[in-house]
């Protein structure tokens, strides 16, 4: 283990997120050296994700939905993401095989971690999205969805579920897959923005 401080990212990391990201060893390895300027012990903590997450809407407050998407990746619940665990956030986040991306969201929506989705998480999730969408943008949404209590109406109407019904992760995944609409729904569209941000960054 004699290289670990030299800052190299160790080949089995390495030819993990190859095989399970879009992203080329040469990204993998750049990332990385940027990551442990950031962050020099190599983790990064829930309030330097959030930063990081702020930085990409300064119109707006992305804090509750960061929160929730940290929870989503911190998977040994430690507090904190390793440069693995982050890699595969922002692979999923972005461009992530459908299968995949959407068992990440249902992780996402199960707020309180116990392997089914009420309609209060949906709720408490739609609200950190809308948070992030400028008052402006908010005032041309379509009528049936435009506060968060519409849409996660919207939502649960579309999955044919009343008030206190739940959710499991093999119903959500499939309904989501079948319905582009749900789809459109619980999530926030900021891969865009956000990779137009990263390509700023690198000029």
């Amino acid at each position: 283990m004699g290289n670990t401080k030299s800052g190299a990212l160790s080949k089995a990391i390495l030819d993990d997120l190859k095989m399970n990201t879009k992203y080329t060893e040469e990204e993998l390895c750049t990332w990385y050296a940027s990551f442990l300027k950031e962050c020099p012990t190599g983790r990064i903590t829930k309030e330097q994700f959030e930063g990081i997450y702020a930085s990409f809407f300064p119109d707006a407050d992305p804090t509750a939905y960061a929160r929730h998407v940290f929870r989503s990746f911190d998977t040994n619940a430690d507090g904190t993401l390793d440069f693995k665990e982050y890699i595969v956030a922002l692979h999923l986040t972005s461009s992530g095989k459908t299968l995949r991306k959407l068992e990440w969201a249902f992780a996402l929506y199960d707020v309180d971690g116990n392997g089914t989705i009420s309609k209060n998480e949906v709720e408490e999730i739609v609200r950190s999205i809308f948070n992030m969408i400028p008052a402006e943008d908010q005032k041309n949404l379509p009528e049936d969805e435009n506060t968060p209590e519409k849409r996660a109406d919207k939502i649960w109407t579309f999955f044919g579920k009343s008030d206190n019904d739940k959710i499991g992760e093999g119903e959500f995944v499939q309904g989501v897959m079948v319905n582009k609409d749900i789809l459109r729904l619980i999530q926030f569209d900021e891969p865009k923005k956000i990779q137009d941000k990263l390509k700023e960054k690198k000029h």
